[in-house]
Protein backbone atom coordinates (compact mmCIF):
# COMPACT_ATOMS: atom_id res chain seq x y z
CA UNK A 1 0.00 0.00 0.00
CA UNK A 2 1.23 3.49 -0.87
CA UNK A 3 0.79 6.57 1.28
CA UNK A 4 1.27 10.09 -0.03
CA UNK A 5 1.46 12.76 2.65
CA UNK A 6 1.74 16.49 2.10
CA UNK A 7 2.84 19.07 4.62
CA UNK A 8 3.83 22.71 4.83
CA UNK A 9 0.63 24.53 4.01
CA UNK A 10 -0.65 27.42 6.06
CA UNK A 11 -1.54 31.08 6.07
CA UNK A 12 0.80 33.84 5.01
CA UNK A 13 0.61 37.46 3.97
CA UNK A 14 1.14 38.53 0.40
CA UNK A 15 4.83 38.61 -0.45
CA UNK A 16 5.62 35.82 1.97
CA UNK A 17 6.94 32.32 1.38
CA UNK A 18 5.94 28.74 2.10
CA UNK A 19 7.53 25.40 1.35
CA UNK A 20 5.38 22.37 0.65
CA UNK A 21 6.63 18.81 0.97
CA UNK A 22 5.12 15.57 -0.29
CA UNK A 23 6.49 12.20 0.71
CA UNK A 24 5.50 8.82 -0.70
CA UNK A 25 5.95 5.72 1.38
CA UNK A 26 5.11 2.05 1.07
CA UNK A 27 5.41 -0.23 -1.93
CA UNK A 28 6.12 2.42 -4.53
CA UNK A 29 8.54 1.76 -7.37
CA UNK A 30 9.77 3.50 -10.48
CA UNK A 31 8.52 7.01 -9.77
CA UNK A 32 8.51 9.03 -12.96
CA UNK A 33 6.91 12.46 -12.70
CA UNK A 34 6.14 14.21 -9.42
CA UNK A 35 4.25 17.42 -9.22
CA UNK A 36 1.84 19.85 -7.67
CA UNK A 37 -1.66 20.92 -8.65
CA UNK A 38 -4.02 23.33 -6.96
CA UNK A 39 -7.75 23.77 -6.60
CA UNK A 40 -9.13 27.19 -5.86
CA UNK A 41 -12.79 27.83 -4.96
CA UNK A 42 -14.96 27.88 -8.05
CA UNK A 43 -12.16 26.72 -10.33
CA UNK A 44 -10.87 23.46 -11.74
CA UNK A 45 -7.73 21.74 -10.47
CA UNK A 46 -4.79 23.21 -12.36
CA UNK A 47 -1.18 22.24 -12.79
CA UNK A 48 1.29 24.27 -10.75
CA UNK A 49 4.62 22.54 -11.39
CA UNK A 50 6.03 19.15 -12.29
CA UNK A 51 9.45 17.52 -12.27
CA UNK A 52 10.45 14.37 -14.11
CA UNK A 53 12.84 11.64 -13.01
CA UNK A 54 15.44 13.40 -15.16
CA UNK A 55 14.81 16.66 -13.30
CA UNK A 56 13.08 18.43 -16.19
CA UNK A 57 10.62 20.94 -14.81
CA UNK A 58 7.42 22.52 -16.04
CA UNK A 59 5.58 25.45 -14.48
CA UNK A 60 2.27 27.19 -14.91
CA UNK A 61 2.82 30.65 -16.36
CA UNK A 62 1.27 32.23 -13.27
CA UNK A 63 3.98 30.86 -10.97
CA UNK A 64 7.09 31.06 -13.16
CA UNK A 65 9.88 32.93 -11.42
CA UNK A 66 8.18 32.63 -8.02
CA UNK A 67 7.82 28.89 -7.39
CA UNK A 68 10.50 26.19 -7.56
CA UNK A 69 9.82 22.46 -7.69
CA UNK A 70 12.49 19.96 -6.63
CA UNK A 71 12.72 16.33 -5.60
CA UNK A 72 14.77 13.98 -3.46
CA UNK A 73 14.65 10.57 -5.10
CA UNK A 74 16.24 8.82 -2.13
CA UNK A 75 13.36 10.00 0.04
CA UNK A 76 10.60 9.73 -2.60
CA UNK A 77 9.82 13.34 -1.79
CA UNK A 78 8.89 16.35 -3.90
CA UNK A 79 9.03 19.95 -2.71
CA UNK A 80 7.47 23.21 -3.80
CA UNK A 81 9.18 26.41 -2.68
CA UNK A 82 6.72 29.26 -3.05
CA UNK A 83 8.02 32.83 -2.87
CA UNK A 84 6.38 36.19 -3.46
CA UNK A 85 3.00 34.67 -2.74
CA UNK A 86 -0.11 36.45 -3.97
CA UNK A 87 -3.73 36.23 -2.79
CA UNK A 88 -4.59 34.48 -6.05
CA UNK A 89 -2.28 31.62 -5.00
CA UNK A 90 -4.83 30.72 -2.32
CA UNK A 91 -5.95 27.14 -2.95
CA UNK A 92 -5.71 23.57 -1.81
CA UNK A 93 -2.45 22.17 -3.15
CA UNK A 94 -2.29 18.52 -4.16
CA UNK A 95 0.74 16.37 -4.77
CA UNK A 96 0.66 13.95 -7.70
CA UNK A 97 3.07 11.05 -8.13
CA UNK A 98 3.20 9.07 -11.35
CA UNK A 99 4.86 5.69 -11.58
CA UNK A 100 5.10 3.25 -14.46
CA UNK A 101 1.88 1.58 -13.32
CA UNK A 102 -0.08 3.99 -11.14
CA UNK A 103 -0.96 7.57 -10.28
CA UNK A 104 -1.14 8.63 -6.65
CA UNK A 105 -2.59 11.81 -5.16
CA UNK A 106 -2.07 13.33 -1.76
CA UNK A 107 -4.91 14.50 0.44
CA UNK A 108 -4.22 18.18 -0.19
CA UNK A 109 -2.88 20.99 1.94
CA UNK A 110 -4.45 24.44 2.27
CA UNK A 111 -2.47 27.54 1.34
CA UNK A 112 -4.07 30.88 2.19
CA UNK A 113 -2.48 34.18 1.19
CA UNK A 114 -3.95 37.35 2.63
CA UNK A 115 -3.53 40.81 1.16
Amino acid sequence: QVHVVESGGGSVQAGGSLRLSCAASGSILNINTMGWYRLAPGKQRDLVATITSGSSTNYADSVKGRFTVSRDNAKNTVYLQMNSLKPEDTAVYYCKIVTYRNVYWGQGTQVTVSS
